[in-house]
């Protein structure tokens, strides 16, 4: 499911016009956005948890060369599913 057909879905499950169905999903979305880019979580009960979490610098290695190579240390996003979400793709 893409954000179109899930626009679609909830719009026609919502009884709301696809505009102001857009609308909702972008501004839930943004504001998840905005709490992981401040560092924080954003916990939606049953769902799941984004979270961001440092990664270390590594050596790495260019697959074509066989070069060693420095990788940065980064953040990354991580999502750890809610109970809710397993239960529904282990039915």
């Amino acid at each position: 499911m893409n954000k179109g057909e899930l626009i679609e879905k909830v719009a026609k499950d919502s009884d709301l016009s696809k505009a102001d169905t857009e609308k909702v999903l972008n501004c839930i979305l943004n504001a998840i956005t905005e709490a992981v880019a401040a560092g924080d979580k954003a916990t939606l009960i049953g769902f799941g948890t984004f979270s961001v979490s440092d990664r270390a610098a590594r050596q790495g290695r260019n697959p074509q060369t066989g070069d060693s190579i420095q990788i940065a240390a980064r953040k990354v996003v991580k999502f750890k599913a809610g109970t809710k979400l397993i239960d529904a793709a282990n039915k």
